[in-house]
């Protein structure tokens, strides 16, 4: 969560997962974002799989997030996907 000069407010752990995947609540983001008052979101996870290519999944709850976000003025202002020394980010690909 950060506030409107992009520094963290407060860091949450959304979900914690196994191997093949995890559940992620956007609910649950954006009440902790209405909580903290922030004005942006980045959101990150792991891939073990050594992967960083996100996952149709990865891809809908960016844009579920996004969309919600939004009807409440806070902005996604990335994702990110980390995996071994290598990342992926929703925002440098264009997608945020």
């Amino acid at each position: 969560m950060l506030d409107h000069s992009n520094q963290v407010i407060s860091p949450l752990l959304v979900s914690r997962g196994g191997i093949s995947g995890t559940v992620v609540d956007v609910r649950l983001i954006l009440r902790e974002a209405l909580n903290d008052y922030a004005s942006g979101i980045i959101l990150g996870h792991n891939h073990p799989s050594g992967s960083c290519k996100p996952s149709e999944q990865d891809i809908r709850v960016t844009k579920k997030l996004k969309e919600a976000a939004a009807l409440m003025e806070i902005s996604l202002l990335d994702h990110l996907i980390i995996a071994d020394a290598v990342y992926y980010s929703f925002a440098d690909e264009g997608i945020l």
